[in-house]
């Protein structure tokens, strides 16, 4: 099957739920300055008010939506918003995510549950919804922000791990039931490392005295903005933020033992912190908390890395491979060079020991 031909940014009406805090915000802000328009989705109104606010002020277009992105009901106002305000809709980005910090034994089941009701039937209502609107218009894509967890657990992340290996299966299985059926409909996973947002401060938290964080090295949301956008413009199947994180599911998969017990041994210690987040915004498992900001204003022990090499070589393969070739060529000139000069060398050498020895 071809792949389907997809709009410029510019020429986009985009749906992003989770859209108030973190990656969706950071989406929603790269995506209006480049000109498309914008359906925004979060469970916080006020926040998502201010938001739209900002987007306008800067010549933006963009409305929002109140929903629980668990509720397939309250979802379709989101559709049917951007029919009403925009005539359709061509990408939904499927964004919205929350998170639990504890051992699995000390994970209520009903928490598992409402976990997995935002991650993962949050991904399956958006999804669905997406591709009936898509099909009615001709195509588009989706896009599904799953993990580097989608491939391997993490450590007291064991309820967030197996809502995002969830997202992935889910994700391939509809690609696949699209293509089959010649839908002109891309279907993308987006799988971020650590990234630098209020993830860790509105997850719930269940180790008593001590703060969470993402473990190092911690990424910046805009990277994940860019990724997701350029799913929306050009169809792929998955794309990976940040090589650390991405290490470490490669890691898993080469050498899943010693993986398992190095992270036994530092898992803790790596997404741990004495600096706790504000009440106001910690904790949104089952109820909104403050929202706005990109980034945590719990700060990491490390900087935030701004830049992914591994990002830009998927985002521009072409380009990548163009330049790793050149870069071939002049090493292989260069070791060339190299050996005619130490040939030269030789051959002179040797006749000025054959005139030394006629002496």
């Amino acid at each position: 099957m071809a792949h389907p031909r997809l709009k410029p940014i510019d020429q986009q009406v985009i749906v992003i739920t989770g859209a108030s805090s973190g990656i969706g915000l950071a989406t929603a802000r790269l995506a209006a300055a480049r000109g498309a328009r914008l359906v925004l989705v979060s469970r916080n109104g006020e926040a998502l008010r201010e938001i739209v606010e900002e987007l306008r002020g800067r010549g933006g277009e963009a409305i929002h939506v109140v929903a629980d992105v668990a509720d397939r009901t309250a979802l379709e106002a989101a559709a049917r918003r951007a029919d009403e305000a925009f005539g359709g809709l061509d990408s939904w980005v499927n964004n919205a995510g929350v998170s639990i910090y504890g051992t699995l034994e000390q994970t209520p089941v009903e928490d598992h549950r409402r976990l997995f009701e935002t991650n993962y039937w949050g991904v399956v209502n958006g999804s669905l919804i997406a591709v009936r609107e898509l099909r009615r218009r001709g195509g588009g894509a989706i896009v599904n922000v799953g993990s580097v967890l989608s491939d391997r657990a993490m450590i007291l992340q064991g309820a967030y791990s197996a809502s995002k290996h969830a997202v992935r299966a889910f994700t391939d299985a509809l690609r696949m039931e699209l293509e089959r059926d010649g839908a002109p409909v891309s279907v993308t996973l987006v799988k971020p490392s650590s990234i630098e947002t209020p993830f860790q401060e509105h997850a719930r938290n269940l180790l008593g005295s001590q703060g969470v964080r993402v473990p190092p090295p911690a990424y910046d949301p805009r990277l994940v903005a860019r990724a997701i956008l350029h799913a929306c413009e050009h169809p792929r199947r998955e794309l990976v933020v940040g090589f650390g994180g991405h290490a470490i599911a490669l890691a898993g998969q080469l050498a899943p033992r010693i993986t398992d017990l190095v992270m036994e041994a530092i898992g803790q210690a790596a997404q741990t912190t004495d600096r706790a987040p504000s009440p106001a915004r910690a904790d949104n498992l089952r109820a909104p908390r403050e929202d706005g900001t990109e980034m945590s204003r719990t700060r990491p022990v490390a900087p935030v890395r701004r830049t992914s090499l591994f990002l830009e070589a998927q985002l521009h393969p072409v380009a990548t491979l163009a330049g790793l070739a050149g870069l071939g060529t002049l090493a292989v000139g260069a070791a060339t060079a190299r050996r005619l000069g130490e040939g030269r060398v030789r051959r002179r050498a040797r006749r000025r020991g054959a005139g030394w020895g006629w002496w």
